[in-house]
């Protein structure tokens, strides 16, 4: 059977898209507020640097929310990637380091990212920021995040989380790509919570070395971490991805959704009657809601130092239980 609709069309026909909807089998509640473009609590955000989000209803019952992945989830593009020229704008890379990018890019976007790929890619990156200054790739991705990533965001992407926030879920991003880029893509997009890999850092810069690498079961502990924290019922959460490495992730809740899948999520999506989504509709945030404030490159940074503390709190907290238990 195949299951893969476009978007659009899944949402207005299957009983199940109702479901993610507002988690009722009902038709979806109204369109939520608008993208504030601020992490909720996020460091320096405030009424006069972005829109504040007006309160969101809580249903009675346990908590829930809705997990993200973002490169070709919500973002057209491998965000790990996509910041290669700024980068070697502001000196950090040179000019063959970023056509490596490119076609890095170009693979990725053709074919998807297997395990193999996905570790030489890991490894790639780590060792291409040994030595990058840490404030320095703040800076550079504040300054560019707006001409980079706003315009490749799929709308269907903005639609699903304004309609888990209007049901009164948490929007968490679960991304293999580093912090410093995945934190202010969350904080546009105004998300509750992320989890990001972690790349160590020393004296101001970065080792080469990672810290916390969000990827395949990684991702999956960590939501269930984060789940007990927050008091998520992961059997009523959602989850969406396009990758087969992010099984582990679909799997540790109880409305797993395939977005554009690799050949080997489809082939997992239809085996188990996991919906199938389509999403084909890169746009502006500006240009979709009008009334868009973005946050101001302040926030940004701001929120890339801030919400460090949330993944580094999650895998601490994941480190001492695990202690226990043995």
């Amino acid at each position: 059977m195949d299951t893969t609709e476009n978007a659009d069309e899944y949402a207005d026909e299957s009983p199940d898209s109702t479901a993610a909807a507002d988690g009722t089998g009902g038709a979806p509640g109204p369109a939520g507020t608008p993208v504030t473009g601020a992490r909720r609590g996020a460091p320096g955000s405030g009424p006069s640097e972005a829109r504040p989000q007006a309160p969101r209803p809580r249903p009675a019952g346990p908590r829930t929310a809705a997990f993200f992945d973002l490169d070709k989830t919500i973002i057209a593009k491998s965000s790990a990637l996509a910041f290669s020229r700024p980068f070697y704008q502001g000196g950090l890379i040179n000019r063959r380091a970023v056509l490596r990018s490119a076609y890095a890019q170009f693979v990725f976007l053709v074919g998807g990212a297997d395990h193999d790929q996905m570790e030489k890619m890991r490894e790639y990156l780590s060792a291409l920021t040994r030595g990058w200054n840490v404030q320095q790739v703040r800076e550079i991705v504040a300054e560019t995040l707006h001409n980079l990533i706003d315009p490749i965001i799929y709308d269907e992407a903005a639609s699903l989380i304004e309609q888990h926030h209007a049901a009164g879920r948490d929007v968490v991003i679960v991304s293999s790509s580093g912090s410093e880029v995945v934190e202010p893509i969350g904080a546009l997009l105004g998300a509750d919570h992320v989890i990001a890999t972690r790349l160590k850092v020393e004296d101001g810069c970065y080792t080469g070395e990672i810290d916390y690498y969000a990827y395949a079961e990684n991702k999956a502990a960590a939501i269930r971490e984060l789940a007990a924290v927050e008091g998520y019922d992961l059997a009523e959460c959602y989850a969406y991805s396009d990758s087969s490495t992010d099984l582990p992730l679909l799997e540790a809740v109880g409305h797993p959704s395939a977005v554009n899948p690799d050949r080997a999520l489809r082939k997992e999506a239809v085996a188990r009657e996991w919906p199938v989504l389509v999403f084909d509709k890169p746009v502006e945030l500006r240009r979709r809601l009008p009334e868009f404030s973005a946050p101001s490159r302040s926030v940004l940074t701001a929120v890339a130092v801030g919400t460090a503390v949330l993944t580094a709190g999650i895998v601490w907290y994941a480190a001492r239980r695990r202690r226990a238990a043995a």
